[in-house]
């Protein structure tokens, strides 16, 4: 991987009835414990508030980041977002506060294009570092099709939102850091 960034995000998604992420999700975090054993950046944001069951997407992906060798130290958690949008506001907060400028995105290869629009509507420079193709059956495809066509609108109505939304991931932060020791 010969790209470099400050951090690694990577997004969340599906997590199964036991805990462990779904096939993608379980691509998309050994893609990012790679890239961050390779040296692709120091950090790894684990992105995604959504709840499945009693599991929460950002911890079930940190768990899983740390199965593969990525030090719990390294792994700064996203528990707030609830949509790719959501991601990019959330995940541009933590980064603005740890410094970061560049992050290296990881996700689906159908998913990435408007990940990346996402990241870069919120002033991240963001480059794409996609999972391997999970498989390809025409009814996934078609759905993904769909998702993403759905999906791009509710963001550009989500645009709409982005002050009030960074405001609140700025607050946020700033309340966890003053109650910090």
């Amino acid at each position: 991987m010969p790209l470099h960034a400050d951090a690694i995000v990577v997004l969340g998604c599906r997590v199964l009835s036991s805990g462990r992420p779904g096939a993608p999700g379980a691509r998309r975090a050994a893609t990012a414990a790679r890239a961050y054993r390779e040296g692709v950046a120091p950090w790894v944001i684990a992105s995604g508030g959504r709840r499945w069951g009693a599991q929460i997407e950002a911890r079930v992906l940190s768990a899983e980041l740390q199965r593969a060798g990525v030090p719990a130290a390294a792994i700064v958690l996203d528990l707030w977002s609830l949509t790719t949008h959501e991601n990019a506001i959330f995940s541009a907060a933590l980064l603005c506060r740890m410094g970061a400028r560049r992050a290296a995105i990881v996700t689906c290869p159908w998913h990435m294009p408007r990940a990346l629009r996402n990241f870069h509507a919120v002033g991240i420079d963001a480059c794409g570092l996609p999972t391997p193709h999970g498989g390809d059956v025409p009814v996934a495809r078609a759905w993904q099709r769909g998702h993403e066509v759905i999906s791009t609108w509710l963001d550009a109505r989500a645009l709409r939102r982005r002050r009030i939304l960074s405001e609140s991931a700025a607050w946020l932060l700033g309340t966890a850091r003053q109650g910090e020791p």
